[in-house]
Parts: structure tokens; C-alpha cells; sequence
């Protein structure tokens, strides 16, 4: 029996170091001269990368597996949308031809399309159905479609990445898009995993917390997070996470990124703020990780924090990864902001939100779904 156990371990392990050398979907692995450059960085420790706090704690194997039996035979009531999310669907001539004010597009979870200033930018535009390195190894989307397919987008100048997580960076969203952007931004070493999947590093633009970067008449920077990285189980912090905060002379937007909350908010806000609108995480949390996603309560005061003139919820809708029901977030979000007086945002998945002309969730879309 031991000599059975001890083999069916190594062939185990044996198939998993396979798996994660040979699959695409892993992406790249951050060379030894790279480790040597980014610690000059505030941000990198002892050949990792790290929060201002000193979280996210360490579980260990027995803890991890713990959560990850409970994650996967907890049945969570109201879970998953109870049908199919329907999405309002995008004309890929009205995109392509689009002047007019600064609009957003939410995909669902994270992702978004911004047009501003005569440019089209994707931030975290994670389109695949399952936010896993293989269709196997999650649960897919809540919506069987997207507002429109990634092939039928037009020239996107920029692609935005907060950190290289399934949920927000997807292999197979990258290989349907690098052909047809511009430029690609994202936090320190995160250019691996593009690199290995055929971007050119001249199109890769990698930023520490507080550097920015300008493509025409706009402003991006990378600005903290409190979270972590990696994506297969021995490189985690091997690459950044952040916010972001993409500005011009008349307009300013915050994205969050997935982040727990922390003083970091008020200081992006004193040096940032104020701004026409705000993306804040608000979904996948629990009280085994609070340190790195935001229960919505505290999703609403962040906004208050970056002092944001309206707050959308983001990080749900698309995906469950986490225990609780798949409304609590917009449910409870939506009770902390009339508590705190902030416009809500909360738009179908594709419905245009004008930065000038706020939606505001009077249609209550998610109820009865």
C-alpha cells in the first residue's frame, strides 16, 4: 500500500511539472537578469514581489487544500445565475467609428473597453470562458456570449493588465488580440507571460507603483494594490499587481484591480484624486482571504477614499470564485452607497456608460436571474 501511494504521488507530481512546462497557458517564468533588475524596486524582497502589509499569509499546503476542498463541495445558495445572463451586444462599425464622449464597456468581472480622446483601450480583457489554464479546471462564464466577439474589435491602441491572475490575464484572449494592439502596459515582469506567448517586447511597457507612462493625450499609471500573483504553484509574487489610473486634461478614471482594503486608497486619492469615476473590485471574498479582496461594504469606501465622484462594482457578474451568492456583491455595494450618499454605477454586461452621463442601477438587471 505505501509503495502504491508513493507512486501514484510521483506520478502526480511528475504529470504536474509537465503540465505546467509544456501548456501555453502558463505563460513565461521571470529569468535570473530580470530578478536582478527589479530588486531595485521598493515593491521586491528576497526574489519575490510584496504589499505594503505584510499579507497575504502564507496558508501552507494543509490550510490551502482545506479551502480548496470546501471552495469546490460547498454548495452556495444562488451560487450561479439561475439562467443564462443575457448582454447588450456592440456593432463592431459603431465601436470603430466611435467620436464622442469618454464611454466604458463592461464585459463582465474586471474587463472593459474604454474609448477616450480618439483611442480604444482594454483594461484586464480576460474574454475566455473559463478563468483556468485549461477548460477543465474552472467553472465557465455566466453569459454564454460577449457583447461582441474579441475578432470582430477594431484597432485597440492599448491594452492595460493589472496583474497575471487567470481571471484577468487569458492566454487565449492575448492570441485572438496582440495582432491588433498597440501597446500593452502592465505592472513589473508581468511581460513574461506576453513574451512567451509571441508579443514583441518593443509593444510591452512594464511600470512599477507611481511610474507612468503617456500614449498621446493620456496618462497611465501604475499605482498600489494589496494582493498577490502567479500562476502555477511555485511563482507566486514572481510578478506585481496594481491600480491603475488613466487620466487626460479634462478626465480621470480609476481602476482598482483585485485588491484587499488599505491605506493605499486615501494616498492614490491625495495624489490622484478626485475622479469623474471608479472601478472598484467587489467579488471573490471571504473571510479566509480578507487581506486580498474587498468585502463590498469596503469596496464603497474605497471609493470614498480615492475620492471618486461615482463608484461601479466590478469583479463579479462573470464568474464564481469564491462562496458567496453571485448578488451579494451589487446587493451589499448597493446598501453601503446610499448609506454613504455615492452614486452607484451597475450597467448591463455591454451597455456604453458615458464618464458624463452616469448610469444609475434603477433597472436592478441581476434581480431574478
Amino acid at each position: 500500500m505505501l509503495l502504491t501511494l508513493v507512486l501514484l504521488a510521483a506520478v502526480l507530481a511528475i504529470s504536474y511539472l509537465l503540465f505546467v512546462s509544456y501548456y501555453p497557458s502558463f505563460g513565461g517564468d521571470v529569468p535570473e537578469a530580470l530578478q536582478t533588475k527589479y530588486a531595485s524596486s521598493e515593491n521586491y524582497k528576497n526574489g519575490a514581489f510584496i504589499n505594503q502589509k505584510d499579507v497575504p499569509e502564507d496558508l501552507g499546503f494543509w490550510e490551502t487544500l482545506k479551502i480548496a476542498r470546501k471552495f469546490f463541495f460547498t454548495k452556495v445558495p444562488n451560487g450561479v445565475p439561475a439562467e443564462n445572463i443575457a448582454v447588450q451586444h456592440l456593432d463592431s462599425i459603431q465601436i470603430a467609428d466611435y467620436e464622442g464622449e469618454s464611454r466604458l464597456v463592461w464585459f463582465g468581472h474586471s474587463a472593459f473597453l474604454l474609448q477616450t480622446k480618439g483611442k480604444n483601450i482594454l483594461i484586464d480583457p480576460m474574454f475566455g470562458e473559463v478563468p483556468a489554464p485549461h477548460p477543465m479546471l474552472g467553472g465557465k462564464r455566466f453569459s454564454k456570449e460577449l457583447p461582441i466577439e474579441v475578432e470582430k474589435l477594431p484597432k485597440i491602441d492599448a491594452v492595460i493588465i493589472s496583474h497575471d491572475h487567470y481571471d484577468h490575464l487569458d492566454y487565449e484572449s492575448i492570441l485572438k488580440l496582440k495582432d491588433k494592439v498597440g501597446h500593452f502596459y502592465m505592472p513589473l515582469a508581468v511581460g513574461v507571460h506576453l513574451k512567451a506567448w509571441g508579443v514583441e517586447e518593443g509593444r510591452i511597457t512594464e511600470l512599477d507603483w507611481w511610474q507612468q507612462a503617456t500614449l498621446g493625450d493620456l496618462e497611465f499609471i501604475c499605482t498600489p494594490a494589496q494582493h498577490f500573483s502567479g500562476r502555477k504553484l511555485n511563482n507566486r509574487q514572481s510578478t506585481l499587481w496594481s491600480s491603475w489610473v488613466i487620466r487626460s486634461a479634462s478626465e480621470s478614471i480609476f481602476f482598482s484591480g483585485d485588491s484587499g482594503y488599505g491605506p493605499h486608497f486615501k494616498e492614490i486619492g491625495e495624489k490622484y484624486g478626485p475622479f469623474e469615476f471608479a472601478m472598484m473590485e467587489c467579488g471573490q471574498y471571504n473571510e479566509s482571504w480578507p487581506d486580498i479582496h474587498m468585502f463590498p461594504e469596503e469596496t464603497v469606501q474605497a471609493g470614498v477614499d480615492v475620492r471618486a465622484k461615482a463608484v461601479m462594482p466590478i469583479h463579479w457578474g462573470a464568474f464564481k470564485l469564491a462562496l458567496h451568492s453571485w448578488t451579494d456583491p451589487i446587493e451589499r455595494a448597493k446598501k453601503k452607497a446610499e448609506a454613504l450618499n455615492i452614486p452607484l454605477v451597475a450597467p448591463k454586461i455591454g451597455q456604453a456608460i458615458e464618464i458624463n452621463s452616469l448610469l444609475k442601477p434603477n433597472s436592478l438587471w441581476w434581480e431574478n436571474l
